[in-house]
């Protein structure tokens, strides 16, 4: 039986991801849990949102993947390293991709991170890109109404070009040469964010470069899908899997099996 990649998001944002995984690897079998009941993780706390994916990682296990994703920004700044300890296998987040990208786009060294409170308030894209070039300008701005947006469904409505509008207003007025997009809900939001932002401002995706760097680690250990067979892929939501399943099959324009999960704890959220 195929090994998984095990890919987890605080709801739909993390099948930014998972569409290009199976542009760039499509031998490779995904198994997805989107935690649509809890989400968004932007707002709350960092012990709350370890807390969160601790448990979203033990109920993946039982599937014996070969490498966990976790698909979130702030799920990466929050928890990332505890992650790791706890797993034997390969663990890899969204924030060391992006940065590494931007470092490389970058022509003026002036770079622009748009994320959840909760990812621009742990500072993670800060220390990620100072890290790669102590010398790198850095604007940051929280974007906290575009997550809602997007789990509502409503990233092709055209109120979302208002809310991306008021929500940048700030950003575009500072001298940046490309944008991160520090969260995997907002390529859903890509063509509003890059039309007020304007052509000269390159957008960074952290969904893309996590790919490439799931690409990158599986084929440095060997784990590379070679069957020939096409893989079934499985998605868990935890809310409501009618509004999960449209985006879901909008965006990776497929029709997918979605098993909605419902945790004890839960209820008392």
């Amino acid at each position: 039986m195929q090994q998984a990649i095990a890919i987890l998001d605080s709801g739909v944002g993390g099948l930014t991801v998972c569409k290009e995984v199976m542009r760039q690897l499509p031998r490779e079998k995904i198994i997805y849990f989107g935690d649509t009941a809890r989400a968004p993780y932007g707002p709350r706390s960092p012990e709350e949102v370890r807390l969160f994916t601790e448990q979203i990682v033990d109920y993946l296990i039982q599937f014996d993947p070969k490498m966990i994703v976790i698909a979130c920004n702030t799920a990466t700044a929050a928890a990332l390293d505890y992650i790791k300890a706890k797993v034997k296998i390969p663990v890899i987040g969204v924030i060391h991709p992006g940065s590494r990208a931007a470092i490389s786009a970058t022509k003026t060294g002036k770079v622009g991170v748009i994320g959840t409170i909760g990812t621009i308030c742990s500072g993670a894209y800060d220390k990620a890109l100072r890290e790669l070039n102590p010398q790198i300008e850095i604007v940051s701005e929280a974007c906290p109404d575009f997550v809602p947006l997007v789990e509502r469904g409503l990233y092709e409505n055209p109120e979302a070009l208002y809310v991306v509008q008021d929500s940048l207003r700030d950003m575009k007025e500072h001298p940046i040469d490309c944008l991160i997009l520090g969260c995997t809900h907002y390529p859903f939001l890509k063509q509003p964010i890059q039309q007020v932002m304007g052509p000269k401002v390159k957008l960074i995706s952290s969904a893309d470069e996590t790919a490439r760097e799931i690409s990158t680690v599986l084929h440095q250990r060997g784990c590379l899908a070679h069957r020939d067979e096409i893989p079934v892929h499985q998605f868990f939501c935890s809310g409501d899997p009618g509004i999960f399943r449209k985006i879901a099959r909008q965006w990776l324009g497929e029709q997918i099996e979605l098993t909605p999960i419902v945790w004890q704890v839960f209820s008392a959220i």
